[in-house]
This record gives C-alpha cells, structure tokens and sequence, in this order.
C-alpha cells in the first residue's frame, strides 16, 4: 500500500491526493499533526534522500527557526527539528514501499504510476 505523508491543508498535498484519486492510486494518508512521525522511518529517510531533501526551506515553518539553528543544520539536527516539528519535512513524503519520493512532480508520479 502506498502512504503519503504529509498534512492535509497543505496545498501541494491537495494537488499530490487529487493527482492520485484521477489516476486509480490507492494510498494511505498518514497526518504528521495528528500522528508524528517515527524516528527509525525518518532516519531511513535520511539515509536515503538526504536531509537537505527532506527539509523544507521554502516555507514559515524554515524561517520562524532560530537563525544558529538554520546554519547549523547537519543530519542529526534536522532530525531533532523535523521529529518536533513534522510540518518542515517536504510534502508529501510518498512512500510505496520500494520508491520514495519527497514532494509533488506529476512527471515524477506518472514516471512511478504509468
């Protein structure tokens, strides 16, 4: 079963779900607000993707971050902020299982779903 992570009045997120529904994709929404996210699936997701990947640069939640944290940001304090914080880690996360993919690209969903 495919998850998508993320939280659901997320514009981005709107259009990775909608995407999917046209397309006949089941998925999993996993909420970061209401239920976190796991330490061992994000340091996987580290591993693989990177934290750079991972963290959201672009939005409110990125600059409200005390400046010395910001320039500080190694793996393991992105992992400390994202644990506390989920709403910094890039949406959707889309997680099938055997591909992961941090943010929407429909080039990149079609290339995964034909």
């Amino acid at each position: 079963m495919v998850e998508v992570y993320g939280i659901p009045n997320c514009d981005t997120m709107k259009k990775a779900r909608a995407w999917l529904a046209a397309h006949g994709v089941d998925y999993r929404f996993h909420d970061y607000k209401r239920e976190g996210i796991d330490e061992t699936r994000l340091r996987a997701w580290v591993e693989e993707l990177g934290w750079e990947t991972l963290v959201n640069r672009r939005g409110t939640t990125w600059r409200k971050l005390p400046e010395d944290v910001r320039e500080g940001m190694d793996a393991e304090a992105a992992i400390r902020v994202m644990l506390e914080t989920p709403s910094i880690i890039r949406r959707p996360m889309l997680d099938t299982g055997e591909v992961r993919l941090a943010g929407f690209s429909q080039t990149d969903y079609e290339r995964l779903f034909g």
